[in-house]
């Protein structure tokens, strides 16, 4: 019987030359990851067991990224917690302010996750690594207090979605319009409880940041993994990114050509526009094109696990060079990690993005699940590079979330209202630029 990569991978962890759709087995975890949100719970699971130490110290990683810096007393008690768990039992892997990222941009920077992995992570949006050819998936605290104990997770083997990308997108079209426009497609619901593989002659455009980003939003169309085949812009990045804590060994798997689909779902790339989801789903899609209507914003944030990197900078920086942000908006600008922070210093982003008049913030996952950073007030509309739209995601509960690619957003920033890229950047004969 054919197995698809995830299904090759989960396999092997298990031991097992075959497994099939639906199938209970128990594999072996290459890292189990937790926040400052979801460790202190899980920390209360672990004492329960009695046991001494985890599994392995340097197979968990701890991020302090949702409320840090510590927005309040309350957590500042949660990262006291697990601050002082990962001291206590030697965790190898821990990121705290001055140090740390958002979770899902930190850890393949660190070279943590790689080829042929199997990950867990309380957090949903652990789905990201995927890009890496691996299997990551997210879980709850008490699944996290298990991993950090045993070394191992007990999974149903999902069935497969299969996403043929072709050709090559246009200028403004990145990861996340891509995500966008498949979610659209498919909705909130399309890939329950699947894996959603991506294949075709379109993945050699996409840069690594463009398919963290669309892994990253595969559990936004209730998948449980995203995962993209290894090649070379992988295999570079991969080596570009070696651990310092472990010693990795990337293994790839390809999946075989009579692997099973449930359904096969064909993208071509060329034809894609600009994408905006609006309130309060992800699958409420349209193309720029099709909003017949000035929306007008009060805010915009480019930055979270979904389009934190340095190419959703660069991006942004480009757009905003030599323009001001509307009167009206305030615009936040939020770097994945503390590298990708000082890159973009080095390389001029932070300084045209501040003289637009943005704000820049150190890394955290801030405003994007409301925590701090950049929360919404009643009526307040933002247009936010990151996951998730849901009614009072990013503050008030009558407030609205328009989620977009960080040209879209750097545009409407500018203008003030929801705008394409090209609103704001001249037009020449040969092609639209900045």
């Amino acid at each position: 019987m054919g197995m698809t990569m995830t299904q090759k991978i989960l396999a092997d962890h298990a031991n097992l030359k075959e497994v099939k759709k639906g199938q209970l087995i128990e594999a072996k975890l290459d890292l189990v990851l937790g926040n400052d949100i979801t460790t202190p719970v899980a920390i209360k699971e672990f004492e329960k067991l009695n046991i001494n130490k985890v599994f392995d110290e340097s197979k968990v990683a701890i991020v302090l990224d949702h409320f840090t810096p510590n927005k309040d007393i309350k957590s500042a008690e949660q990262c006291k917690v697990a601050r002082n768990f990962a001291n206590c039992k030697n965790i190898k892997n821990y990121f705290d302010v001055g140090d740390m990222g958002i979770e899902h941009c930190l850890l393949p920077e660190k070279g943590l996750v790689s080829a042929g992995d199997v990950v867990i992570g309380a957090d949903s949006h652990t789905c990201t690594y995927g890009a890496l050819g691996l299997f990551s998936t997210g879980i709850g605290s008490t699944d996290m207090a298990a991993g950090m104990a045993t070394g191992k997770a007990w999974f149903k083997v999902p069935g497969a979605i299969k996403f043929i990308l072709k050709n090559k997108p246009s200028k403004w079209i990145s990861g996340k319009d891509i995500i966008l426009h498949i979610i659209g497609k498919i909705g909130v619901d399309g890939a329950r409880y699947m894996s959603m593989e991506f294949a075709g002659d379109g993945i050699k455009y996409l840069s690594m940041d463009d398919r963290f980003t669309i892994c990253n939003m595969a559990i936004e169309a209730g998948a449980k993994n995203g995962i993209f085949p290894v090649d070379n812009i992988t295999e570079e990045y991969i080596k570009n990114h070696p651990c310092k804590t472990i010693d990795k060994n990337p293994k790839i798997y390809t999946a075989d050509e009579e692997a099973i689909y449930d359904s096969v779902v064909e993208i071509d790339l060329s034809t894609l526009k600009p994408t905006v989801a609006f309130p309060h789903l992800p699958e409420n899609t349209r193309t720029i094109e099709e909003i017949n209507e000035d929306i007008k914003i009060d805010q915009v944030v480019i930055g979270s696990c979904t389009n934190g990197r340095i190419s959703d900078l660069k991006i942004a920086a480009q757009i905003m060079k030599n323009k001001k942000v509307s009167n009206n908006v305030r615009c936040i600008v939020i770097p994945g990690t503390q590298s990708i922070y000082l890159e973009a210093i080095e390389k001029g982003y932070i300084s045209e993005l501040v003289k637009a008049g943005a704000a820049i913030s150190t890394p955290t996952c801030g405003p994007c699940l409301g925590g701090h950073m950049g929360i919404l007030g009643e009526g307040e509309k933002a247009v936010s590079t990151t996951n998730r739209n849901f009614v009072g995601r990013m503050g008030h509960v009558k407030s609205e979330v328009y989620l977009a690619s960080p040209a879209v957003a750097a545009a409407s920033a500018i203008t003030g209202k929801i705008s394409s890229p090209k609103e704001v950047c001249e037009k020449t004969e040969e092609e639209v630029v900045c």
